[in-house]
């Protein structure tokens, strides 16, 4: 997937290929002169946006690997955010304390389930309650694995149902995390600004805040999502014919794709 770039010397719009990093080095088709676009959007943001482009697109099945990837990623998140914050209340530097995330975290980096275990006691540690959500139902796994490990062809409900569930996840654990989400995104802050520095001179330093589905909620660029009316979730109840709580997930979700949605029409698949 990639997205539109406008070249700060002579405003030629390029476009660029998403970076794991979120760091792109470019050169303007127009006129030659190479810029750096620096990203602030963490990697589960950016997998659920390219989950959510595909699902507008009518690729339901493709949409699922990424929505999936991104509660992973977003778990990964959460331990980052929970474990820096711990450490800035004690006496040591930043430095240190990533070094020692970035060590314990290459224990589990290959291992889903320690990584979803390490997730459930930050969630423990910081909440003081039970992740209660953490079930194979919460989580939509055996979807997930139906389609991601068995091939399964989803319809475009079965998809829906599933990105509503992961979002309405991710957007309560975000509000929940509040200002200590700040701690992991320091992190990324980092990486940029050493690279910035390693640029030769010349080189202009283009910093882009990309709108998405829960970047807009969070930074209040857009107006936030209230809980719906129970008119609203029962006409969606009716529909699908689930619990209150999956009928709330739906409808915040859709009300999120209608208001955000059009956002994402400038990224697209690379030809």
């Amino acid at each position: 997937m990639d997205f539109p770039t406008t070249c700060p010397q002579c405003a030629h719009v390029n476009r660029a290929e998403f970076a794991d990093s979120s760091v792109h080095d470019l050169r303007c088709a127009r006129c030659g002169v190479r810029y750096c676009v620096l990203v602030r959007k963490q990697k589960f943001e950016v997998l659920f946006d390219l989950g959510t482009r595909a699902l507008m697109d009518g690729y339901a099945r493709e949409a699922v690997a990424s929505f999936a990837a991104a509660l992973e990623r977003f778990f990964e998140f959460y331990v980052r955010a929970f474990a820096l914050e711990q450490a800035a209340g004690r006496e040591g530097s930043f430095e240190n304390a990533l070094a020692a995330l970035e060590g314990t975290w290459r224990h589990v980096s290959s291992q889903s389930e320690r990584q979803l275990g390490m997730f459930a006691l930050a969630y423990l540690l910081r909440e003081g309650r039970e992740p209660d959500f953490l079930t194979p139902r919460g989580l939509g796994t055996d979807f997930r694995n139906r389609v991601i490990h068995r091939g399964a062809l989803p319809t475009r409900a079965e998809v829906d149902a599933y990105a509503a569930g992961v979002f309405t996840l991710i957007d309560r654990l975000l509000t929940e995390l509040g200002a200590g989400a700040a701690h992991a995104e320091l992190v990324q802050e980092q990486a940029f600004a050493a690279h910035v520095r390693g640029l030769p001179d010349g080189v202009t330093v283009v910093f882009e805040e990309h709108p998405g589905m829960f970047r807009a909620r969070r930074f209040g660029t857009l107006s936030p999502i209230p809980k719906p009316a129970k008119a609203q979730l029962q006409a969606a109840q009716s529909a699908s014919g689930v619990n209150d709580a999956r009928a709330f997930q739906q409808a915040l979700f859709e009300r999120a794709l209608a208001e955000r949605g059009s956002l994402l029409r400038g990224f697209k698949s690379s030809s």
